[in-house]
């Protein structure tokens, strides 16, 4: 009875069909509070996740959706080690529930968030058993979700989930290439499956190929991601070296392989010679067009002088640089995936100061807590989580009092009656 009025009330703080009320994040700063001097209840952002958490349970679609949101967002803008630690199991179990097909019917929109929400507890939990645990279990539910959806706006937060379990949790190459060949038949779905994952140059033929012509797509932003596919690809040399490797196949043809690959190349660098300097269309935003033309200008740098861009990038009063298409990648997915919590990981998130060789040397007011916008949407807004708390307990307080008011004044009818 106690834990399903506790659910309760955690649904009602997250019941709302109005997204704004839920953005909730903040450090472990507490708001204590203090009604009438008779009771103290302090809502920290642990408080607020557990309420969260039990709401996962309730049958309304949109109450689990604001729930799953206030998750993200308390992941995001701090490193959430206490809770994983009582609480990893359950978050798993709920997040794989939405996904998965099941009782619950889940939205388009609840599994984006649930997908969401298991990529931030994967970067929480970094290099560990759960990682592994998280990786294993989460990556058969994303790839059946993924081939039954009908949906196009499920699939990137599921690719993104996929990849970011993967980067955290994959250990050995296999499993790499096993989540490659998921997103690979996302992307290029005629191609169907490339579970042979030992690729050779034929293989190599047709997914440059099919790169190649995404960069003549009307989406710049497909263009891109393409443009930074075959830079990577050819700066890892899987071209040499896969040609190298079928030489060694009696019934291979290097040399018409490599011929064919290498005109694939040429291919390549006029698209990107053509993109860096494109014309503005109508409609064009000017900083995607930019963004555009500087991405290529770089990979056209890469194929005349070998050399990747360098990125140079503070994060607080420190610098992060990368030196590789492998790094800048990474790391532009990872603040794409984090977005304003991104600087918060990149400080006290020791995982990925390992990934990109980065060591924060000192912190904001040496330690002291800067209140970020979602903080503050947290804790200042009207429609935040804690001021509906707040809200009940204070109308909570008012039926009490309201009560014994009237028992005060029953009592006084009574003694005027005799």
């Amino acid at each position: 009875m106690g834990k399903r009025n506790s659910r309760s009330k955690a649904a009602a703080m997250f019941d709302s069909d109005d997204d704004s009320s839920v953005t909730s994040s903040s450090t472990a700063r507490s708001d204590l509070m203090s009604v009438s001097g008779t009771e103290d209840v302090q809502f920290d952002q642990e408080s607020v996740l557990d309420q969260a958490l039990d709401s996962l349970d309730e049958k309304r679609g949109s109450t689990r959706e604001n729930a799953f949101s206030t998750i993200i967002d308390a992941f995001k803008s701090n490193m959430q080690h206490h809770f994983v630690e009582k609480k990893f199991a359950t978050l798993l179990h709920q997040c794989l529930a939405s996904i998965k097909k099941g009782s619950k019917k889940a939205s388009a929109k609840e599994i984006t968030l649930a997908s969401h929400a298991i990529g931030c507890l994967a970067l929480t939990v970094g290099c560990s058993d759960n990682a592994r645990e998280i990786f294993e279990d989460c990556s058969g539910p994303l790839d059946e979700s993924l081939a039954r959806s009908t949906d196009v706006m499920k699939a990137p937060s599921l690719l993104d989930c996929l990849a970011i379990i993967t980067f955290v949790g994959g250990n050995a190459q296999e499993e790499t290439e096993r989540s490659m060949d998921i997103m690979w038949r996302v992307i290029h779905p005629k191609l169907g499956s490339c579970s042979n994952l030992k690729l050779n140059s034929k293989n190599w033929q047709s997914s440059i190929s099919y790169l190649s012509s995404l960069l003549d797509k009307e989406d710049r932003s497909v263009r891109i991601a393409a443009g930074e596919a075959l830079a990577l690809i050819f700066e890892i040399g899987a071209i040499d070296k896969f040609n190298a490797s079928d030489a060694t196949q009696e019934e291979s043809k290097p040399q018409e392989s490599y011929i064919f690959l290498q005109g694939l190349k040429g291919k390549v660098i006029n698209q990107c010679k053509n993109l860096s300097v494109e014309a503005g269309g109508k409609g064009s935003a000017k900083k995607d067009l930019n963004n555009q033309r500087n991405l290529f200008k770089d990979i056209l740098d890469f194929f005349e002088d070998g050399y990747a861009p360098e990125i140079s990038m503070k994060i607080g009063g420190d610098s992060l640089q990368t030196s590789s298409w492998s790094q800048m990648i990474q790391l532009n997915f990872i603040k794409h995936f984090l977005g304003g919590g991104f600087i918060k990981h990149m400080q006290d998130n020791e995982f990925l100061h390992d990934v990109f060789g980065f060591t924060p040397k000192k912190k904001l007011n040496n330690g002291e807590h800067r209140m970020s916008g979602g903080e503050k949407r947290m804790f200042k807004s009207p429609n935040s989580v804690l001021n509906k708390a707040r809200t009940q307990l204070l109308n909570k307080q008012r039926v009490l009092s309201e009560g014994r008011n009237f028992g005060h004044y029953s009592v006084s009818m009574g003694d005027d009656e005799t």
